[in-house]
This record gives structure tokens, sequence and C-alpha cells, in this order.
């Protein structure tokens, strides 16, 4: 069993701000995520960026066999949200962008209203578990960006001051949807993780150390490649494993940023799903290191462009 998480970057339909001038460059776009989703071949895919829910069925019908989708009902300014694309039947079991109780509204601009909810929302799914096993459950997220935006639609800061001032407000919301995310994770292992089969997939918009990305491993101390990792302990029930060290180093990144190569995109598993995974990767299997733009700070440069500037994240689970 394959589960993947992949931002397809702009999924609109054409004709809006944001989606493809034209249905030519529609109609490539969908060729060359289907092309890749067809090869990597995933039972689940956790998807970002889907800013047209009809965008997302065009693509399912590009695929071989009968998929299901799977969307979450929050969106952010641009419309976009997180889905999942299945093989098999889904049901929802959390479909969210609360704050947990505690945590309070943060400030997101110089002069706006505070966040107080997570902006893409997070959504979660229960399917069918390999052969006698437990079912598997899996939430998909996309945090907020490290790509500033400020007021008046810029993507550049008048001065460093405002730089800096709109860096730490995106730093406070991503941490804050962490901290949500982790929560939601705590309601899908149920202090179980070692029966039970959990996932989280997403674009943590963050690499493995940054702190945020932290805060969804629950108790520190068995990370793999750590002593600690083949130690049985109290924590394994409440773990979360992020695959990336099973990553070859040649291809363990997700992004390319102003020529930097990035591994934002992540898969956590449980303590019974981690110990069955056999391989991970990114981009496809077989082709080595991702082929990916460098992308800059205007996002809008990109738009209509085929493809996407992301690679999946996957893991191969026995």
């Amino acid at each position: 069993m394959l589960l993947g998480t992949w931002n397809l970057e702009n999924l609109y339909r054409p004709g809006g701000p944001f989606g493809p001038g034209d249905r030519a460059a529609y109609e490539s776009k969908l060729a060359s995520l289907a092309a890749v989703i067809t090869e990597l071949d995933p039972a689940l895919l956790g998807v970002q960026e889907v800013g047209d829910p009809g965008a997302l069925e065009d693509l399912a019908g590009m695929l071989d066999d009968d998929w299901r989708i799977a969307l979450s009902g929050h969106t952010d300014s641009r419309g976009t949200r997180v889905g999942f694309l299945s093989r098999t039947d889904v049901t929802v079991v959390a479909d969210t962008a609360a704050f947990p109780a505690g945590l309070h509204p943060v400030q997101a601009d110089d002069a706006g209203p505070a966040a107080g909810r997570a902006g893409r929302g997070f959504l979660a799914v229960e399917v069918a578990g390999d052969g006698d096993g437990p079912p598997l459950r899996a939430a998909v997220c996309h945090l907020k960006s490290k790509l500033l935006s400020y007021p008046d639609g810029r993507f550049h800061p008048r001065d460093e001051g405002e730089r800096a001032r709109y860096g730490a407000y995106a730093l406070y919301r991503r941490a804050a949807e962490a901290a949500a995310l982790r929560a939601l994770a705590d309601e899908l292992l149920d202090g179980d993780g070692r029966e039970r089969d959990v996932a989280v997939l997403g674009d943590l918009n963050d690499e493995v150390q940054a702190a945020t990305t932290q805060i969804l491993l629950g108790p520190p101390g068995s990370e793999i490649g750590t002593p600690g990792h083949d130690r049985p302990d109290d924590g394994d029930a409440l773990r979360l494993w992020d695959v990336a060290p099973l990553i070859p180093a040649a291809q363990r990144y997700s992004r390319v940023n102003s020529g930097r190569r990035e591994l934002i995109d992540h898969v956590l598993l449980s303590h019974r799903l981690v110990r069955r995974v056999t391989v991970a990767g990114t981009g496809l299997p077989d082709e080595g290191p991702p082929r990916l733009p460098s992308i800059g700070a205007d996002p809008a440069e990109r738009r209509g462009v085929a493809g996407s500037d992301h690679a999946p994240v996957w893991v191969r689970v026995g």
C-alpha cells in the first residue's frame, strides 16, 4: 500500500483569477498531474491547493479505475482546500479548522483581526486497511505558507521592518495550525498508536527540524535514526514518526525555493504503521531526485504552468 501527499499547485479550472488562462493550459496541467499520479499509483493521496472541486473531479476522471474524492469544506482567501484521492471508499471522520481549547487567536497582520482558525482546515478520513488489519485513519493539511504576502496584494515588502513583522505573523499562524493538527492527531490516535494505523499527510511549509514540524511528533525520544528508535516506551502509543530520514538523501526535498532544496511536505505515521514501512521517497519511484523548478517570492508568476512546483512525498507500507 502506497500512501502519499502532493501539493497540486493552483488546481483551478480556467477563467478565474488564479488558475490557467485558457483551456489548453488547463488540459496540459491536468495531463501532467495525471501522469504522475498514474505512475505513483497510490492507494491514498492527500492533496493540497485544490482551488476548484470540479478541477479535482476532472483530474480524477483522467485516472484509471474509479477514484473516490473527499474534500474539506474549509477554504483560504483564494478558495483553496485540502482533500484526498482514494482507490477505495472513504469515510470522513473530521473536517475542522478550529484551534484547540486554550489556544487563543494569533496576530495575522498589522491592523486586521487576529486569526482564530486554520486558514485551509484539516480533513481526516478512514479507509479500509490491508488484509485483516485495522482501518487506516489519515489527516491531510496545508499549514500557513512561508511565502509572505502583504497588504494590497503585494508579495514584496515596503521595507525590512515589514518583512520581519509579516514573517513573524506567518510563523505565529503556522505554529498555531501545527498545534491544532496535533490535537486532531491525538483524536485519531486515541492513545493507542501501537495498535492503530494513523497517518498525517501534508504540506507543513517547514522542514524536518523546524519547531512547527516538531510539534506534530508528540513525546520526544524515538525519532528515526536516534538511539531510542528501537526501544519501546510508553510514548510510542502517542507518537508520530516523520519518515523523512527513510528517504534517500539525494531525494530528500519536495520543493526548490530560490535555488535551495527543501523538504516541506511530510508523511508522519503512528507506531504500528511506521514499523511496516518498506521504502519512502519523493517524486516518482525509480526516477532519482525530483526535477523541480525553482520558485521565487511571487506565486502568481506560475499561474497556468503545467504540473506542480512540489514533488509528491510517499511511503510504501508492507
